[in-house]
């Protein structure tokens, strides 16, 4: 317990100032939640997610896995979804990665480095489907940065193509999917200009993502 004082002294600091700026905070935080937004983030312990877009608690319903991987038959990633979009009713579901990504660069490199090795093998996948366009990128530092942004924008697809979403607007749900990639050198968001609200915005999506000229 000793190793954990930090932890629940700084926990009693943060609550303190919240309800001295705001005193009824968290009694009406534990009525409910209702977050407008999905985020489907990496476990990057350098990038929070509700922090680094000013959001407060219960804005934001928040999955996290390494490298931001979203797998059909990942139970945990699916039942998120599931619950985000049919019992919290979110409008925006959102997939950002982060450059100088760990298990990106692992993928990147075909490092083994465990157990992990099965996850990141979807990362991997990522990369031999753009073998081409990574192997005319000279820079080993742009090419990995690319691969991060590839990562993102096929996770986000992987996305659009679950049961979930799918039933979602063929429900007539106001449901957009986005793509965002976080920077640690500097701490801003980049939009990756994916935004898909149905089915036909799926193929588009699927097309942008094959063309060479993608990532500026």
């Amino acid at each position: 317990m000793r190793k954990l004082e930090k932890l629940i002294e700084g926990n009693r600091a943060w609550a303190e100032s919240i309800s001295a700026q705001r005193r009824d905070f968290f009694e009406s935080l534990s009525r409910q939640q209702t977050p407008e937004y999905l985020w489907i983030g990496c476990s990057d312990s350098r990038v929070p997610a509700t922090q680094l877009v000013g959001l407060d608690p219960g804005e934001m319903f928040v999955h996290r896995n390494v490298a931001n991987v979203v797998v059909h038959t990942d139970l945990n990633c699916l039942s998120v979804i599931q619950f985000a979009v049919d019992v919290l009713r979110v409008r925006h579901i959102i997939v950002c990665g982060h450059y100088g990504c760990g298990g990106v660069e692992a993928a990147m490199k075909k490092l083994r480095l465990g157990l992990i090795d099965n996850w990141l093998r979807h990362v991997e996948d990522v990369r031999d489907k753009y073998e081409a366009l990574l192997e005319g990128i000279a820079d080993g530092h742009e090419r990995f940065d690319r691969l991060c942004e590839l990562n993102v924008i096929e996770q986000a697809i992987n996305v659009c193509q679950t049961t979930v979403v799918r039933g979602a607007w063929q429900r007539g749900h106001e449901l957009s999917v986005h793509g965002l990639i976080y920077s640690l050198q500097d701490g801003l968001l980049r939009d990756l200009d994916i935004c898909i609200t149905n089915e036909e915005g799926l193929l588009k999506a699927r097309r942008k993502a094959l063309a060479d000229n993608l990532i500026c």
